[in-house]
């Protein structure tokens, strides 16, 4: 479906029970919503689940120009407003728990819950120059020489082993992914900085990160579970950045148990 807000086109869908308490899915980098297929059933059970495409990715626009996180942010809270969900439980995973943080941080009482999930609430100096790296990439060439090293990093090498059918699905939106799209999202993240305002987020939060992820790895998650005075950190084992992906069942199993606590 299709709702304008922030002045672009936004790409959503609805699942699950009309009343029932709202879950939002927010999505990450280069990927779209087609990335939690493997927690809708479970969720749309007990929720009502807005699955949306963040600005430049799926079927949402992809305007030029640089983003900001506010303005990522402020596309969610259009598309809340406009389907009259005043108050939210977001669970984001990269880009998605980035986008979740700015609104917990500029909006408070819009979310009954945090969920982010292989993030970060920091970007390292050292980490800004490959942000730079990447704009340079796609912009000459298009988003083909990123994907298969964005794939090492999405997955372990044993799951890319394994799982090819899956990783494939992953990949092909990464590749559909429009380049201005992604590059508006790269300036976005590339200044991140919100871990010393963490301790003004008031609510229930769950970090889930898996052990092998070397984007956001497990000490990223540590340092906001130490700011955030109401939450709580799983590790999932055997699994890199797309940890709800690769262990499926116990990133539902941990996601389901925090929600329904709620």
């Amino acid at each position: 479906m299709k709702f304008l807000g922030n002045r672009i086109s936004i790409e959503y869908e609805v699942f699950g029970p009309e009343g029932a308490p709202v879950v939002m899915l927010s999505h990450s980098l280069g990927s779209s919503s087609v990335m939690w297929a493997p927690q809708l059933p479970k969720l749309a059970e007990s929720f009502r689940v807005v699955c949306m495409d963040t600005r430049g990715h799926g079927g949402t626009a992809a305007p030029e120009g640089e983003y900001s996180l506010d303005m990522l942010g402020d596309d969610a809270l259009a598309l809340m407003d406009g389907l009259e969900m005043h108050q939210v439980h977001w669970v984001g995973l990269s880009m998605g728990g980035m986008i979740g943080q700015n609104i917990a941080l500029r909006q408070t009482g819009r979310f009954k819950s945090l969920t982010l999930c292989d993030t970060s609430a920091r970007m390292p100096e050292e980490g800004r120059n490959s942000w730079r790296d990447r704009i340079a990439i796609v912009s000459e060439q298009g988003m083909e020489p990123l994907a298969d090293p964005t794939m090492e990093r999405w997955f372990t090498a044993p799951y890319l082993e394994q799982a090819p059918s899956s990783v494939e699905a992953i990949r092909a939106q990464f590749l559909a992914t429009k380049p201005a799209g992604f590059i508006g999202c790269c300036h976005a993240l590339r200044t991140l900085d919100y871990l010393d305002e963490l301790p003004a987020i008031d609510i229930p939060t769950m970090i889930i990160v898996g052990a092998q992820d070397m984007g956001t790895p497990v000490a990223a998650s540590e340092a906001m579970q130490a700011q955030i005075p109401s939450s709580q950190l799983v590790v999932l084992e055997d699994a890199a950045h797309l940890s709800n992906i690769e262990q499926a069942d116990g990133f539902t199993s941990a996601l389901m148990g925090f929600l329904n606590a709620q």
